[in-house]
């Protein structure tokens, strides 16, 4: 691995487009929402081996899989488009099955069983070390020896980002702020973090999981239902009591049904905004 470069920005600013346009360069890696999938739980504090690593790479993201299974998917999720031998409904998606292989090959199923052979024996050391194997691995399979990772919403990772890749290089993109936030506003997944940022304010907590259910019940019932799944995926052994995007609550739907729409969540709240409404006070 030459250098390792990771572009971050707030999304929607065109980083999906850099990926394309990244891996079309037949000398440099492209991995396209690596960071988005794995989430900070895949760099945890000290040493584990292959198999414990495998398994931050493999196992679903809970939000995600919650979004495809009450059919609010995002459009960056590539692998549900041409999906495989994994399903939400059965086997759960794993993390790096989402989004990161299907932007590498056609075959991302057969990838993954490869890397899983490989990656599980490993020696046991830090995540960090983990990381560069891994992407060495895979340049060395695509012959490409640039890495660039790009996700969307990773601007608030760059901290951890320079703690555990301290020789990274780092590119900020960004865009025009009207056109950000309106793109934003459109979009599924900046919409659910938009419900959840609500429900923190209102109750003060500083994490989802941090809720008490006293604070789930006194949310207002445009919010509450988000939060009062308590399924068990066929794929886990642990419920998922507060995952977003709940579908078994009578009031659910119309959280869910404002995920795509073109209204803010409360009934009686105005139209999202048009480019036209935004406007930028003047500066001297």
């Amino acid at each position: 691995m030459r250098t390792l470069t990771f572009v971050v920005g707030t999304g929607r600013s065109g980083s999906t487009a850099l990926s394309t346009i990244v891996h079309a360069h037949p000398d440099v890696l492209s991995l396209n929402e690596l960071l988005s999938s794995v989430q900070s739980r895949g760099f945890p504090e000290g040493p584990l081996d292959g198999r414990e690593f495998w398994r931050l790479l493999a196992e679903p993201n809970p939000q995600f899989e919650q979004m495809i299974r009450n059919g609010v998917p995002m459009p960056e999720f590539l692998y549900t488009r041409r999906p495989g031998r994994f399903a939400t409904e059965t086997t759960g998606i794993p993390a790096l099955s989402l989004m990161v292989l299907p932007h590498l090959t056609d075959q991302p199923d057969t990838l993954f069983d490869e890397l899983e052979r490989q990656v599980r024996g490993w020696p046991r050391r830090s995540a960090a070390d983990h990381y560069a194997a891994l992407f060495s691995l895979l340049g060395r399979r695509a012959g490409r020896t640039a890495v660039v990772e790009r996700s969307g919403y990773s601007l608030h990772r760059v901290p951890l980002l320079r703690k555990v890749f301290p020789h990274g290089r780092f590119v900020h993109l960004f865009r025009d702020g009207p056109d950000c936030a309106l793109s934003m506003s459109r979009h599924t997944g900046y919409r659910l973090i938009f419900l959840l940022r609500e429900i923190l304010a209102r109750s003060g907590a500083e994490r989802i999981e941090d809720l008490t259910e006293e604070q789930i019940r006194a949310l207002p019932p445009t919010l509450s239902p988000l939060l009062t799944d308590t399924s068990i995926p066929p794929w886990s052994s642990t419920p998922t009591c507060r995952s977003p995007v709940s579908a078994h609550c009578g009031h659910s739907s119309s959280s869910r049904a404002w995920l795509t729409s073109t209204r803010c969540p409360h009934p009686s709240g105005p139209p999202l905004p048009t480019r036209s409404s935004l406007t930028i006070p003047a500066t001297s």
